[in-house]
C-alpha cells in the first residue's frame, strides 16, 4: 500500500515570481523612514522571512520599534502596490508551476501545502487572483508560526495531514525553506529560478536542486522509489 506523502511549496520565489512588488514595496517603506534604501539583491535575500525579521536583518542597526514600524510601512506600500497594479495577478506564477500543482493535485495518495512567510492575507489574495488555492490540502503562514528556518510550519502541516516526515517534500527557493525542511525532517528540493542562487541552496543542503518545474516530478520519484 502507497503511504500518504506531503508536498509543501513555498510562495514567493517558488510558485510566484513576487520580486518587484516585494523590492519596491521595501524601497518605499525605507524611504518613508529616511532610511537608506537597501539594495535590490540585498532586498532579496530576505525574501521568506517573517516580516519583523526580514526588516531587521536589512537594517540591523534599528531598534524594535523601528523594525516594527518598517515592517508595518511594508505592509501598506504591498497593499497600496496591489490597488495600483490590478492585484497579485500583477505577480505572475512562474512558467511551469500551475501545470506542476495540475499533475500533482490527483494523485489519491498526495497532499499538497504552502508554507510561506506572507501573511494569510496576502496568500488568500495571491490564491484568489492566481486560481490556486483549491490545490492545496493545508497551507501555513508568517501569522500563526515563528520565521522560517523554525521548521514549525511544516510540523503543522504534517499534523494537518497526517503524513509521516520521511514522506515529506519541502520544495523552495531560498536557504530557509531548504533548513526548515532539514529541520522538520523533510526531504528537500531547492529550485533555481527564486531569489537565492542554486550554490547555495545546495549548501544548505538541498537533496536536489531543479531548474524548471518540469523535472519536479523526477525528483519526488527518486525519493520515493528509493524508500519503497
Amino acid at each position: 500500500m502507497t503511504p500518504l506523502r506531503l508536498v509543501v511549496f513555498d510562495m514567493d520565489g517558488t510558485l510566484i515570481d513576487s520580486q518587484d512588488f516585494i523590492v519596491e514595496a521595501m524601497t518605499r517603506a525605507f524611504a518613508e523612514m529616511g532610511r537608506p534604501v537597501p539594495a535590490r539583491p540585498e532586498i532579496l535575500s530576505i525574501v521568506g522571512l517573517s516580516l519583523p525579521q526580514a526588516v531587521a536583518r536589512l537594517a540591523p542597526d534599528m531598534d524594535a520599534r523601528a523594525v516594527e514600524e518598517g515592517a508595518e510601512r511594508y505592509k501598506r506600500s504591498f497593499i497600496d502596490l496591489r490597488a495600483e497594479r490590478g492585484g497579485e495577478a500583477a505577480a505572475p506564477m512562474y512558467p511551469g508551476a500551475r501545470a506542476a500543482l495540475e499533475r500533482l493535485h490527483p494523485r489519491d495518495e498526495l497532499f499538497l501545502g504552502v508554507a510561506t512567510g506572507k501573511a494569510r492575507r496576502g496568500l488568500d489574495h495571491a490564491f484568489s487572483a492566481h486560481g490556486i488555492g483549491h490545490f492545496f490540502h493545508t497551507s501555513q503562514t508568517a501569522d500563526d508560526h515563528p520565521s522560517k528556518p523554525h521548521p514549525s510550519m511544516l510540523l503543522a502541516a504534517l499534523r494537518e495531514t497526517g503524513v509521516e516526515a520521511e514522506e515529506a517534500v519541502m520544495v523552495g527557493d531560498t536557504t530557509f525553506d531548504i533548513e526548515m525542511g532539514r529541520a522538520a525532517g523533510y526531504r528537500t528540493i531547492g529550485v533555481s529560478w527564486g531569489y537565492h542562487p542554486a550554490r547555495a541552496l545546495h549548501a544548505a543542503g538541498a537533496d536536489i536542486v531543479i531548474d524548471e518545474f518540469d523535472a519536479l516530478d523526477r525528483a519526488l520519484n527518486m525519493f520515493w522509489e528509493r524508500a519503497a
